[in-house]
């Protein structure tokens, strides 16, 4: 089936899930969650300089679900019990997965990656080199892009319903310090460095007080940004509270070497990781 006649197969099925019981429609999911696994599809890609979500591919992880039953499975000594595999072949897809790390078959790891005892679900792509550390999870659908390092605790939320949201993205070169939460569609642009315990939702102010004035954002992190968690003041009928917000305090400076740069950039900032 080709690609195109794959899509309008699965976006047809999503609509009327009576479509699961024809061999085609059926195995037209199948193929896309082994695309998916390979890293030959993506939920979303840049294109353009812009992200791109495409829903079909979404729909077709919600549909795989609908297909799979649930069973017992193994992975060495432990035991699961669940819809869906994890991930095989690991030696020839030279990804370090270290006890009792898991991803899921229909995520996409891509060689040099290092996955600590954390967790990466189905429908999301990590780039070449990263390292997801220790209790770090990246969600489903999230897009973590090449050298990045997801500190220990780090919680990258999945985004799989509805289709056409956007999910979770980290881009190229990212440090996301120990037990940051990203959820919600948000953009981490590139080399940008999070502090430990930012939390970043949709609707999170993102204030830039490295200048004269602030300038507040919501949903993406300026590339090369150094954050830090903060609070600002909002009136409720009971008084005044401080709420979370995330502070913007500088930028990485240019640097040909990206750890020393970073490395630089923490101590500069004063930012615990």
């Amino acid at each position: 089936m080709k690609r195109g006649e794959q899509e309008q197969a699965i976006t047809a099925a999503y609509a009327d899930r009576g479509r699961l019981q024809e061999p085609e429609v059926r195995r037209a999911v199948e193929e896309t969650i082994r695309l998916l696994d390979r890293g030959e599809v993506r939920v979303a890609e840049k294109v353009e300089g812009e992200w791109r979500t495409h829903a079909w591919v979404k729909e077709a992880i919600l549909l795989y679900f609908a297909l799979r039953p649930l069973a017992p499975m193994d992975a060495g000594g432990l035991q699961f019990y669940d819809k869906i595999p994890t991930k095989t072949d690991l030696v020839g897809q030279k990804v370090r997965v270290v006890p009792p790390g898991v991803a899921r078959y229909g995520s996409f790891l891509e060689p040099g990656c290092v996955l600590m005892p954390g967790y990466v679900n189905i429908g999301a792509y990590v780039g070449a080199g990263t390292m997801v550390d220790t209790w770090a999870t990246v969600g489903s659908c999230a897009q973590i892009g090449a050298g990045v390092h997801l500190s220990g605790g780090v919680g990258i939320g999945g985004v799989l319903e509805p289709p056409s949201a956007n999910p979770v993205i980290i881009e190229d070169g990212a440090f996301i310090g120990s037990r940051c939460i990203v959820v919600e569609g948000v953009v981490v642009e590139e080399e940008a460095v999070l502090g430990a315990n930012v939390v970043l939702t949709a609707s999170t102010p993102i204030i830039d007080v490295s200048g004269e004035y602030p300038r507040t954002m919501k949903g993406r992190i300026p590339a090369r940004s150094v954050v830090i968690p903060g609070t600002q003041p909002k009136e409720f009928p009971a008084g005044v509270y401080h709420v979370p917000c995330a502070l913007v305090i500088g930028q990485r400076t240019e640097s040909t070497d990206r750890k020393t740069s970073l490395n630089d950039t923490l101590r500069t900032f004063d930012v615990q990781v």
